[in-house]
């Protein structure tokens, strides 16, 4: 068995949903499970709804309507059975209009879940009846009831016992079936224990497969992407960006910790633990080799580049020109635990301490209120963290183009600078 995973990307308008299809016949040859997404762009749109159901904007019925055209539009052009995506489509955006009417409650990041996961519902419900349509006889299965974690909303832990029990006793009796090839299932949405919604982080369905696969033993997981494979940096932001074919699983979770986007950061210790190696393959020209991610060590090495922009620098700096200690740190990791704030790079003097993290608005505003009662801040919001895996000192030079430097650190493979944009 084979787990395979589509992103938005990929089925961003019924082409993609074809080509995912497409895909399904000529490159799965044994039953498969296929996760995916919220088609492109979608849950972007969600989170604009929330905000306008949280906030009792006048535009929530707008951005509802624009939810609805776009799937809608979508599942006209691929149905073939008079409108039976529509009409399956339809009881789900009125289940989501239902919430609308409810009070939310002051839980943003419960009410995150509930309503966003509504994307991942309603593109797989989409693919799932096409695909049957068409003739490949798939299974639409509820990640929510499979994947269980706690109740840590919007960054679910997982429960892996409960999870791989789940998950085996409801794939092995879909699959046991032998006229159905395909188990559909979501990625980034799970399920607590009493059936209440979550997720497992932004950009998470990457993820989702991986747990399967861990799940069910898996020979690999492949996920497909609108690139030809991993790049040792983002090509469409670095022109000299070069395919890796092969990399280990130590590389990759170095890269993804440093925040490369192209895998999920908690992707590769499941598959890892059980050997089965990950494919990233192009969408768009799918017998091109791509990228295997597994136990092999490459002979040689690349230099890698991770650029994340939209950052923001804060020192803290003790009002009582006390020493930073181990208890002031405790104290600052606990909150910025609380707004679940990851610190990207962190170097600390005797009487400062300075982080650089996601700039967050509705986070790091809390977490600095919340500091200042201790600790004088200064913070730069403009800045770009820019990791060099592999790095040499002229390679550095390059990418920092002499740009003001915030914070640097080199060891002996990273270097890490905070720069000016």
């Amino acid at each position: 068995m084979k787990v395979f995973k589509f992103g938005g990307a990929s089925i961003k308008d019924a082409d993609g949903v074809k080509n995912l299809a497409h895909i399904l016949r000529s490159h799965c040859d044994e039953p498969c499970v296929i996760v995916i997404s919220a088609l492109g762009k979608t849950t972007n749109l969600m989170e604009k709804i929330l905000a306008s159901y949280l906030e009792k904007r006048d535009n929530l019925q707008q951005l509802f309507e624009t939810l609805k055209t776009k799937h809608l539009d979508i599942a006209r052009e691929l149905d073939k059975n008079n409108d039976e995506i529509s009409v399956a489509l339809e009881k789900i955006f009125s289940q989501l209009s239902s919430l609308f009417l409810q009070e939310p409650s002051p839980n943003y990041d419960y009410e995150y879940d509930k309503i966003v996961s509504y994307g991942e519902l309603l593109s797989t419900k989409l693919i799932t009846i096409y695909l049957n349509q068409i003739g490949i006889q798939s299974v639409w299965v509820d990640a929510r009831k499979i994947v269980k974690t706690d109740n840590n909303f919007r960054e679910g832990k997982v429960n892996w016992d409960l999870s791989e029990q789940f998950i085996r006793e409801k794939i092995q009796k879909t699959l046991s079936n032998k006229e159905i090839r395909f188990v559909i299932t979501q990625g980034f949405i799970a399920g607590t224990e009493e059936n209440i919604t979550t997720t497992l982080g932004r950009e998470g369905s990457d993820y989702s497969a991986a747990i399967i696969a861990y799940a069910m033993d898996a020979k690999s997981v492949t996920i497909w992407k609108d690139v030809a494979g991993l790049y040792n940096a983002d090509p469409k932001f670095f022109a000299e960006a070069v395919k890796i074919d092969t990399i280990s699983y130590e590389e990759a979770i170095e890269l993804s910790y440093y925040g490369a986007t192209i895998i999920h950061p908690k992707t590769i210790k499941p598959l890892q633990n059980k050997n089965i190696p990950l494919f990233v393959k192009s969408f768009y020209n799918p017998s091109e080799s791509g990228t295997i991610i597994s136990a092999e060590q490459p002979k040689e090495t690349v230099p890698c580049y991770i650029f994340k922009r939209n950052q923001i620098l804060i020192t803290l700096f003790p009002k009582d020109f006390s020493f930073i200690a181990v208890q002031n740190l405790n104290e600052i990791f606990s909150i910025l635990s609380k707004y679940k704030l990851k610190i990207n790079i962190m170097q600390n003097s005797a009487l400062s301490f300075s982080i650089c993290v996601d700039n967050i608005p509705q986070r790091v505003s809390l977490a600095i209120e919340e500091l200042t009662d201790k600790y004088k801040i200064k913070y730069n919001e403009n800045v770009e963290l820019i990791t060099v895996r592999h790095y040499t000192d002229d390679i550095v030079d390059k990418v920092v183009r002499n740009r003001k430097i915030y914070v640097e650190q080199k060891d002996r493979t990273t270097t890490q600078v905070v720069v000016r944009v």
